[in-house]
C-alpha cells in the first residue's frame, strides 16, 4: 500500500505525537486526584520514567498505546509502509517494556501495565486495580 501523505508530511505528522501527557494518561490521572490520590507523573529518578508513580507505596503504572507499545504488531497489524523499520521499533519497545518490568520487580517495585482501550472503555476497573494495590488489598 502506497502512502497518501508526502515524506515530508508524515515526518510532521509524528513528530507532533507527545510521550507524555496522553489522553489516556490524563484520564487515568484525573481521576486517581479526583479519588484523593497524590502521585509523581514521569518521574524520571524511577527506572523506565512511570507515567504514574506512587514512590512511598513502590507503585509504577504505565498507560501503554497498542500502537507504540507493539500490540498491534503482536496481533499482526504492523504498518505496511516501512514495515522493516516498524517490527524493527515494535520490538523494541516490547523489549524495552520486559527491561523496565523486570528492573523495577527486582528493585520491590509492583508494575501495573494498563493498554489504552482498557483506559477508554473501563476506567473504573483500572482504577479498582490501582485502588487495591495502593491500599494493601493485593
Amino acid at each position: 500500500m502506497i502512502d497518501r501523505i508526502s515524506k515530508k508530511q508524515r515526518s510532521y505528522i509524528m513528530s507532533r505525537i507527545n510521550s507524555q501527557d496522553t489522553k489516556i494518561e490524563v484520564i487515568l490521572r484525573k481521576a486517581l486526584w479526583n479519588l484523593g490520590y497524590r502521585y509523581r507523573k514521569n518521574d524520571r529518578s524511577v527506572f523506565g520514567t512511570p507515567d504514574i508513580c506512587f514512590k512511598k507505596k513502590k507503585l509504577a503504572i504505565f498507560c501503554d498505546s497498542s500502537f507504540w507499545h507493539g500490540r498491534n504488531y503482536l496481533d499482526g497489524k504492523a504498518p505496511e509502509n516501512n514495515r522493516e523499520f516498524w517490527v524493527k521499533k515494535f520490538k523494541t519497545n516490547i523489549k524495552r517494556d520486559v527491561l523496565v518490568n523486570e528492573t523495577l520487580e527486582l528493585e520491590g517495585w509492583k508494575v501495573l501495565r494498563f493498554w489504552d482501550d482498557e483506559i477508554n472503555t473501563n476506567p473504573d476497573r483500572c482504577l479498582s486495580e490501582i485502588k487495591a494495590n495502593l491500599d494493601g488489598q493485593l
